[in-house]
């Protein structure tokens, strides 16, 4: 075998043992059964761009245990990010450019604990030591007619749901997940400027579920939870989206990369041929 067909030999295996390894990471976790993972079946009346939660009721999709002022909650269409409708509006800052799945809305939440409400989900069919992929797209903006920089993020749990909030001295915190068996996952923090926004990001946490966060029929509740300045209670709405949930990116199919490795050996083979020709005829 020359030096070049081991080299295109080398290119061929390694690309059959990538398809190998992406197979198996394609196996290695479940995706949690979401429904309505764009917030675009309603029962109630969606009015575009924007309409309160309460008012469009996206199936599947219930308000949980948080204080609960449900005008501060909204489901709009994409690019409506800044648009005051129904909803109110952040300000435009660099914009929202990335793209986000298409054919989703987005669910709009005031992160200060003291104005917002849980959404959540109910799940069936879940297994024990089974681990869930979640994944969203997220993004923040400030309400317009507020200054301050902020953060924001998603608090996500999985188990017997009955999340709520309470507040003190300017902060407050998460109650309900240990009296209820609730796992808890954290979105990536972001860190939005005075009268800005941060773009659309992706976010992929895994959940574990053991007996204890079960209840009958493999069933859990999915909560998310708004949460902005670290519980800061200071009124500087920092408000959070959410938006595309389980969309996940689309990766080369295992097959085809083997295919690939296939060819390029087939490749090799042919090149050694016609050089074992040429050597022939010389």
């Amino acid at each position: 075998m020359t030096a070049s067909t081991r080299k295109l030999a080398s290119v061929a295996f390694t690309a059959i043992g990538l398809s190998a390894a992406l197979a198996g990471a394609a196996k290695a976790d479940t995706i949690l059964p979401v429904t309505n993972l764009g917030f675009n079946v309603f029962s109630g009346t969606f009015t575009a761009p924007k309409s309160l939660f309460t008012t469009a009721k996206p199936t599947g999709w219930s308000i949980g245990n948080a204080p609960q002022n449900s005008n501060l909650i909204g489901v709009g269409n994409q690019g409506s990010e800044t648009i005051n409708s129904g909803v109110y509006d952040v300000y435009k800052g660099s914009g929202f450019s990335n793209t986000v799945p298409a054919g989703t809305n987005f669910f709009q939440a005031d992160g200060n604990p003291t104005f917002e409400s849980t959404i959540l989900q109910s799940i069936s069919g879940l297994t024990a030591n089974t681990t869930y992929d979640l994944q969203f797209q997220q993004a923040a903006g400030q309400e317009t007619g507020f200054t301050g920089a902020t953060t924001e993020q998603w608090k996500v749990f999985l188990g017997g749901g009955g999340i709520g909030t309470t507040c003190g001295a300017l902060t407050c915190s998460v109650t309900g997940i240990i009296s209820n068996n609730n796992l808890e996952q954290d979105s990536t923090l972001m860190n939005t400027p005075s009268q800005g926004n941060t773009d659309w990001n992706t976010v992929t946490l895994k959940f574990t579920p053991t007996s204890a966060n079960l209840g009958a029929g493999g069933t859990a509740t999915l909560t998310f939870l708004a949460w902005g300045n670290g519980g800061s209670d200071v009124n500087e709405p920092p408000t959070v989206f959410l938006e595309g949930v389980n969309t996940t990116p689309v990766l080369p199919e295992p097959g085809s990369l083997t295919l690939l490795g296939v060819g390029v050996l087939g490749i090799a083979g042919v090149v050694r041929r016609r050089r074992g020709k040429r050597n022939l005829a010389g």
